[in-house]
């Protein structure tokens, strides 16, 4: 008989490897459709894979590739990008951009469909909400929120069928990118905003307004996750690197509690979640929050941690983050992400795409509007990323079951 297999310890801590990607400068394919500066983004990307950088992430912009005309597609462009990051060894994460950067008014059709929605419960009279104020307004200031509006049966219809509206959105755009990548290995995800201004206040105005209807008795992102859940896909969710301490008192803000709700969300829902940073962050207190998020319980040094995301979406590449000091700190964040292990290509094996599972009544994903406990957090990670100009407070602490 056959003795069990035992892993190596560095095996053990290879469960602990985080994967992290490099956002691409928004502008490396130029409205032209053209690759910028491919001499010195090839240097570029020769130092991410040097510093043990696992992959690259890009933004699909339609309006590029689409640019000569209805159903014209150009592809040059992209491909040659492709191939570059490829003779790098290194991998790649598409993000497809069907959207215009700002700009987020209700259009014709909405409007139409609320009417029809408010008609079918008696009250044809309804329109869109036009008093939930703009885009720097308090809450309190505006008829919606400051009035209660939002707490009303016409402000609760409203905020569901809006939410539901883009639930069911992603779920069928899922369901098309499914079908479109079917048996290819690749990986579905689905970024969801970090909304974290007034997510203290009770009103969550600003995670309302954008479609989240997120309130201390109804979780507006469990459903998402349940959704997610039958098309295989990733929860990747950003402002990692936020701590409350650092936003303005006056905003209300909560990144932290609100990080912790969204990932235990999709855990709870048993589907991998992924992570970015909202902002551009050199600095080792950013580095440490990222570590603390992506490994909520520390390094397990026996094998897989409680709790892992699946990967880390680094924002981003640019000249200030390989400036030698800066870089020199990122890549001993790469490392401490890598559980201190060597660059590792198969740590997360991509398989073949299945097809979607049967799609999920609305009742049942509004089921997971129930607010559950998020899993425990470590108050903060003990692993240290040093400082290039200061050691002696930042070195890391080991110990057996902690990062």
């Amino acid at each position: 008989m056959q003795a069990p297999t035992t892993l190596c310890d560095c095996e053990k801590m290879l469960a602990n490897y985080v994967p992290i990607y490099v956002m691409l400068p928004l502008g490396v394919i130029t409205t032209d459709n053209v690759v910028a500066d491919i001499e010195g983004l090839m240097t570029q990307l020769e130092k991410l894979r040097e510093a043990g950088v696992d992959g690259v992430m890009l933004d699909v912009w339609w309006g590029i590739v689409e640019s000569k005309g209805p159903k014209q597609y150009d592809w040059s462009a992209y491909r040659t990008l492709f191939r570059l990051v490829q003779q790098c060894g290194l991998k790649l994460q598409v993000v497809m951009s069907f959207h215009q950067c700002g700009g987020n008014c209700y259009d014709k059709f909405l409007k139409w469909d609320f009417k029809v929605a408010a008609t079918k419960v008696g009250h044809p009279e309804w329109d869109l909400p036009d008093d939930a104020g703009k885009y720097n307004d308090k809450p309190e200031s505006t008829k919606f929120f400051g009035s209660k509006g939002y707490l009303t049966y016409k402000g609760k219809f409203f905020l569901t069928w809006y939410s539901n509206k883009l639930l069911i959105h992603g779920d069928e755009i899922l369901d098309e990118a499914n079908k479109a990548f079917l048996g290819c290995k690749v990986k579905l995800a689905a970024k969801v905003s970090g909304i974290h201004w007034w997510y203290k206040d009770v009103t969550h105005a600003a995670e309302l307004t954008a479609g989240f209807y997120n309130l201390g008795n109804r979780d507006g992102y469990r459903p998402i996750a349940r959704m997610l859940s039958r098309h295989y896909g990733t929860l990747n969710f950003t402002c990692l690197e936020m701590r409350d301490t650092e936003q303005p008192a006056k905003a209300k803000s909560g990144p932290q509690k609100l990080v912790q709700q969204v990932l235990s969300n999709g855990w709870i829902e048993k589907i991998e979640v992924a992570g970015e940073n909202a902002l551009p962050r050199y600095d080792c207190k950013a580095y440490k929050q990222i570590l603390l998020n992506c490994r909520p319980n520390g390094v397990n040094r026996n094998g897989p941690p409680k709790l892992k995301t699946s990967c880390l979406t680094y924002l981003r590449l640019t000249d200030e983050l390989l400036k030698e000091d800066n870089f020199s700190i990122f890549k001993t964040f790469v490392k401490k992400l890598h559980a201190d292990q060597d660059y590792c290509p198969d740590v997360s094996m991509v398989v073949a795409l299945e097809r979607s599972k049967p799609r999920i009544p609305i009742e049942e994903l509004l089921e997971a509007t129930e607010p559950i406990e998020p899993f425990p957090w470590d108050e903060e990670t003990v692993t240290k990323v040093v400082e290039v100009t200061d050691t002696s407070d930042d070195e890391e602490t080991t110990g057996n079951s902690s990062e």
